[in-house]
């Protein structure tokens, strides 16, 4: 990676899913992007808190999420 590249123009190593998901979004953002997500039979369990002993909801997703991003003026 060069030192004079512009930031936006470095592209670094994504090791996860969420930072590919992450990655995508900031690099389409501004850019008249649309990014769709779809789920079918999606198993989520979402937890109360961030202790051990959190209780979790279990949400079960399916469907379309769309995201839309433009350029504001």
């Amino acid at each position: 990676m060069s030192e004079t590249e512009a930031p936006e123009e470095r592209i670094e190593e994504t090791t996860t899913w969420p930072d590919l998901a992450v990655s995508l979004y900031d690099r389409l953002t501004g850019r008249g992007a649309e990014i769709i997500y779809e789920f079918e039979d999606m198993h989520v369990d979402v937890p109360s808190g961030t202790g051990e002993d959190a209780e979790h909801a279990h949400w079960r997703l399916n469907g379309t999420v769309r995201v839309t991003t433009r350029e504001q003026d």
